[in-house]
């Protein structure tokens, strides 16, 4: 995220996350924003989630493809996998400062952010998931996560529901309100970091090539005019392209979320219930299991 984080410290030097969470607080639509969200994050992932651990009331299922053993396990990722939070928070941060007088575009997207948890839950709340994760405690980060993450909620990822979120809902703005080439630099530079995200999960462990595409499928029925099918296939070309995998691997790779995202938009584009075939995705695993 440096070069976003440089693209805005250019244009507001003065400028800083803590800033515009001090901003957040003292605003009331921000600070009513910030407290749906953070309401229904708590809730809904880390309520929920530890409540199930602790109870074992949930079905969890592994939902690990081949491919997964094909993406190397890259520690050094961490970072970027960890970032996924302060990047929105970023993104409402630069909405903020751009749009000052309009801060209903930053409050709006920031609940949108917390209604992804919510949505998400609807699947958790009915079965859990996960992968099998390396038993690597090299740095601090890992010991965190493994220390308070249960790794129960795979499918679909929040990690790239949010960062998906986050550049369409950022381009869906600066667009509405006439801005689209003025910010098309901070906008490209969101969309890449977003891909960044995306690949970070596979490559420290945390989901599956399944998640992703479960994800995605996920956000296009969040927000259909958002992140449309074609939005979807040109997301899923521009992953892995800096050759850290061979590219056999991470063409197979490409093909195998694209094509698990249009068969769950198959199957649920007859259905009101946009669960549903992530559902059913998920018992056809544990029928498997069993």
């Amino acid at each position: 995220m440096a070069l976003f984080a440089r693209i805005i410290d250019e244009r507001a030097p003065r400028h800083s996350m803590p800033k515009f969470l001090f901003t957040c607080l003292l605003n009331r639509a921000l600070r009513k924003a910030g407290c749906a969200c953070i309401g229904m994050a708590l809730y809904n992932f880390f309520f929920t989630q530890y409540k199930g651990a602790l109870l074992r009331n949930i079905p969890v299922v592994n939902v690990e493809h081949p491919l997964d053993k094909e993406i190397p396990f890259l520690p050094q990722k961490v970072s970027v996998y960890l970032d996924f939070v302060a990047f929105w928070i970023r993104t409402a941060s630069f909405l903020n400062r751009a749009y000052p007088d309009r801060k209903d575009f930053a409050a709006d997207f920031i609940v949108s952010i917390g209604k992804l948890y919510k949505t998400a839950a609807e699947v958790y709340a009915a079965c859990f998931s996960t992968t099998k994760r390396p038993r690597y405690l090299g740095t601090f980060r890992f010991a965190l996560i493994h220390a308070f993450d249960p790794h129960l909620m795979c499918i679909p990822s929040l990690h790239v529901m949010l960062v998906i979120r986050t550049y369409t809902a950022f381009a869906g703005i600066i667009r509405t309100l006439g801005d689209g080439e003025t910010y098309a630099r901070q906008a490209a530079e969101v969309r890449r970091h977003a891909l960044a995200i995306t690949e970070s999960v596979l490559y420290v462990k945390q989901h599956s090539v399944n998640c992703v595409a479960a994800a995605m499928y996920a956000m296009t029925r969040f927000d259909p005019p958002l992140f449309t099918e074609k939005d979807a296939e040109a997301f899923v070309a521009d992953l892995f392209t800096d050759n850290t995998l061979p590219p056999a691997v991470a063409d197979c790779v490409r093909r195998h979320i694209f094509s698990l995202y249009q068969r769950f938009l198959a199957q649920g584009a007859p259905s009101t219930d946009w669960t549903a075939p992530l559902l059913a995705f998920l018992e056809e695993r544990i029928s498997q299991q069993d």
